[in-house]
């Protein structure tokens, strides 16, 4: 008997040990939980993005650098410099050393810079990616819902103008274009639909310009590159038809020869 009792009183003891040398064992730190993770800053959602910054899904943005015309510009994308024409819409010429300036050009130009000088635009493409002079050919979103080329034909700046296969909005454009005609908006007003009348003996009349009877002017005043003589050539002269007029050189279109001679220019001897 006293055999048993020390049996189980040695079982006890051991058992004692175990219970202590567990509660001497090191605090394990429990794993961190989702409370106590590190807070992530979300990436920006479009509702904390500028409202002007929207385009539709596709066009690209570009950051618009210079007005060239009413319908082309120069724009930045990713550090380089492009030139972008307007699809589907021309505006009045103001530019083009081949020809005068044309009525409602200089307005539709300064209209252009109203809409996007300075701004981020967003370029959407139809079919063509440029046209035969490297320019980008692209509709300019202005934000999600106002595109510059319809804004353009819409107050009377720009008339349609279809150059397949790029027609994605040409519907709109005519349908724009036939409202604002009907309303004399911009150039489909007075100012570019006022012609002077030949008199009845063919002369122009008073106010019309020489040469084209309208209010046009076609004599070119010319500057030698040779030896920086001022010549005109009117229509019909021998070198008439290859001068090129380039306005940065101070060249110059006349309504009548006396305005040119006027001016310090004399006629071509050819």
């Amino acid at each position: 008997m006293a055999r048993r009792f020390a049996l189980i009183g040695a079982a006890l003891l051991l058992s004692l040990l175990l219970i202590a040398c567990d509660d001497s064992t090191d605090e394990v730190t429990p794993s961190p939980t989702r409370t106590s993770a590190v807070a992530i800053t979300p990436s920006p959602t479009p509702t904390t993005l500028p409202a002007e910054y929207y385009f539709p899904p596709g066009a690209e943005p570009a950051a618009v650098t210079r007005i060239i015309d009413g319908d082309t510009i120069e724009v930045e994308i990713e550090g380089q410099l492009y030139t972008v024409r307007y699809i589907g819409i021309d505006t009045p010429e103001t530019v083009d050393p081949r020809r005068p300036v044309e009525c409602y050009g200089k307005q539709a130009s300064a209209y252009n810079e109203l809409l996007v000088g300075g701004l981020i635009v967003g370029l959407e493409r139809d079919v063509s990616e440029t046209d035969q002079f490297g320019r980008l050919l692209r509709y300019v979103w202005l934000n999600q819902t106002e595109m510059a080329n319809a804004v353009l034909v819409r107050d009377g700046y720009a008339e349609a103008s279809a150059y397949p296969p790029d027609v994605l909005y040409q519907q709109l454009f005519e349908g724009l274009e036939a409202d604002a005609r009907a309303a004399g908006r911009g150039l489909w007003g007075d100012v570019c639909l006022e012609t002077p009348s030949p008199t009845l003996d063919g002369t122009p009349a008073p106010g019309a310009c020489e040469y084209s009877g309208t209010a046009e002017p076609i004599i070119k005043g010319n500057i030698s590159t040779n030896t920086d003589e001022k010549i005109y050539h009117v229509p019909g002269g021998g070198f008439y038809q290859q001068t090129v007029i380039d306005e940065t050189r101070g060249e110059r279109w006349f309504c009548t020869e006396a305005d040119a001679v006027s001016a310090g220019w004399r006629k071509s001897l050819s």
